[in-house]
């Protein structure tokens, strides 16, 4: 697909410059798509500027509305934005259709949710009233893995809290979501959304620009660090959902066919670049060789393909760069004495390796230490769960983690001792709009999702009224 335009102040935009997009599972470019330029850029933030007072002014019932027509789009376009997130992203196009279908969905939670004014005090004396106001414009950044999802998690709160926005994709995987705002062109007022396309240099104006209220961002850990200092001197307002190299404890007790294949899931949906994936597993030694060979097993019979065909399990990685931080990270057990099974390229053009599972590994080696964000799967052993517990602890990274035991009360009691914002007992990566999603630690600020996702997207407003 070529000749994919920007949305700028309510009109499709060519770019001063062109972005050519790959194909990961053909190394191969498959579409060309405009990208702004700084001049572009400014033209965007002044634009959502420009609409912010009458969008904030727009009565919130209406902009619910708005949301839902957004979501009524999504729904109608689903199969084609599908393909081009399978085209550009890599991930099977099942995983890629769920994509679209969770889109839709949280738009439409989102079109729920609203800003009740709270009465702190109404008596004799005074009546005190706290509002939640509209921010103005935010700049919404979007990372690589879920292009789609990440981008309505952004804009829907937005726009439902009365902002306007500014859009940027990821360089790598902008294609579903500029002809997302083709699509929507004609269902929002002019400069409310826009969406513009960069090759990783416009994120630093953006999140410097004194026009920008809040900067929304989805990511590595170092560059939402970045993105603090940029928005440093303007005090912006942040939420910032960065990396994680989530535990998953498996307890004595699991039935290992049963949870096996669950803990494989939780590691290598959408090739295991998922920030809140499993990424590295603390098995007990006395089931830790049988869940071993069974994910094993799993992982050898896993189809790894062109997302586009049907039976693929595992797509390509998305692009070269993680490719090779993957592959490093598999050479680097290799070299330390680590047992890896799999983990080896496809022998075709493609940025495709087998799922790897890594055995006998420990702390102190890059594949437990450091977050992997692909295929692969590193299984510590443990004996002890007070000690299971520190180990796990120990990482700087506090986004999710799970605890598997065939006692639930068991596995809980454990579970409330991980430092995370999210612990699981006996799944992973159970999300959903309706509940709240906040990193611990390295792994981010603020909330995403329900009214306390809603409230990062504005500012606290009292009241406070005297009575004579």
């Amino acid at each position: 697909m070529s000749d994919v335009k920007m949305l700028i102040n309510g009109k499709l935009v060519e770019g001063d410059h062109k972005l050519k997009v790959v194909n990961p599972a053909t190394e191969e470019v498959f579409s060309v798509v405009a990208r702004a330029s700084k001049d572009q850029a400014a033209e965007a933030v002044a634009a959502a500027k420009a609409a912010f007072p009458g969008w904030a002014a727009t009565p919130i019932e209406k902009r619910q509305a708005i949301v839902t027509a957004i979501a009524d789009v999504i729904h109608k376009n689903a199969d084609e934005l599908a393909r081009l997130l399978t085209a550009e992203q890599g991930k099977p196009l099942t995983e890629a259709a769920g994509e679209a279908a969770w889109s839709e969905g949280y738009m439409r939670h989102y079109a729920t949710l609203s800003l009740e004014t709270k009465v702190i005090q109404d008596d004799e004396n005074a009546r005190v009233e706290m509002r939640r106001t509209p921010l103005g414009v935010v700049a919404g950044i979007v990372a690589w893995n879920f292009p789609l999802l990440l981008a309505v998690w952004k804009i829907g709160p937005a726009l439902v809290a009365g902002n306007t926005i500014v859009l940027k994709p990821a360089p790598t995987t902008p294609v579903a979501t500029m002809r997302f705002g083709e699509l929507i062109k004609d269902v929002v007022p002019p400069g409310v959304i826009n969406i513009i396309a960069d090759e990783n240099d416009l994120g630093p104006y953006l999140t410097s620009h004194p026009d920008v209220a809040k900067v929304s961002f989805t990511g590595s850990g170092d560059t939402g660090k970045r993105i603090m200092k940029s928005s440093a001197d303007t005090l912006k307002r942040l939420t910032l959902e960065l990396g994680g190299n989530d535990v998953a404890i498996v307890l004595d007790d699991v039935d290992v066919k049963k949870v096996a294949p669950k803990i494989f899931d939780a590691a290598f949906f959408n090739c295991g670049q998922v920030c809140m994936a499993a990424k590295r597993i603390y098995v007990h030694d006395k089931v830790y060789d049988a869940m071993a060979d069974e994910l094993t097993k799993i992982a050898g019979e896993a189809v790894v393909d062109d997302g586009t065909k049907q039976g693929t399990r595992l797509g390509p990685l998305q692009n070269k760069a993680q490719f090779e931080k993957v592959k490093g990270f598999i050479e680097d057990a290799r070299k330390s004495g680590a047992k890896v099974f799999g983990g080896d390229r496809l022998d075709r053009p493609g940025y495709f390796l087998r799922p790897a599972i890594v055995r006998d590994v420990k702390e102190g080696s890059r594949i437990v230490d450091e977050e992997q964000f692909g295929p692969v799967l590193p299984m510590i052993r443990f004996t002890d769960t007070a000690d299971v517990v520190q180990r796990a602890n120990a990482s700087p990274y506090g986004l999710g983690g799970s605890v598997w035991s065939s006692n639930p009360e068991r596995a809980r009691a454990i579970a409330e001792q991980i430092d995370a914002g999210t612990v699981w007992v006996n799944q992973h990566v159970n999300i959903g709009p309706h509940i709240p999603m906040a990193g611990a630690k390295q792994s981010g600020i603020g909330v995403e999702q329900t009214h306390e996702g809603l409230a990062e997207f504005t500012q606290v407003k009292v009241l406070n009224m005297a009575k004579a």
